[in-house]
């Protein structure tokens, strides 16, 4: 399967900061659009790590922070799986971001971060939950 990114989604995916902002700008752009895997550019972005991407998404009232891809996965999943602190930082200190939230293997960020031995990122999660 070829993956069929929309513009925005592709800058982020590349971290590419100014292209996000121009096309975040424009009103023709849907900045919660999402590619043939159901990821949304904030998704691409936290899970290649983009601190600057994620923080220019995650201020806007216009992205759902906590969508799904095909494997339900979220953004703050991703991240946690990839052990980009920052990037979890900024999606926890959301309020409307489920800690909690499973995949279709019933994996939650935390479960993620734990298997992959990110101690930093599993105590970001743990702290939000208290």
């Amino acid at each position: 399967m070829i993956l069929v990114q929309t513009p925005l989604s592709n800058a982020a995916y590349h971290g590419h900061e100014a292209i996000v902002k121009l096309l975040l700008d424009r009103e023709d752009v849907e900045a919660d659009s999402k590619d043939s895997l159901s990821q949304t550019p904030l998704i691409c972005a936290a899970e290649r790590g983009h601190e600057a991407v994620v923080k220019l998404l995650v201020e806007r009232d216009d992205v759902d922070a906590d969508a799904k891809d095909e494997d339900g996965r979220t953004a703050l999943s991703h991240a946690a799986e990839c052990g980009h602190e920052i990037v979890v930082k900024l999606l926890v200190d959301r309020e409307d971001v489920d800690m909690d939230s499973k995949d279709h293997d019933g994996r939650t960020p935390l479960s993620w971060a734990s298997d992959c031995g990110y101690r930093t990122v599993m105590k970001l999660l743990m702290e939000r939950d208290q």
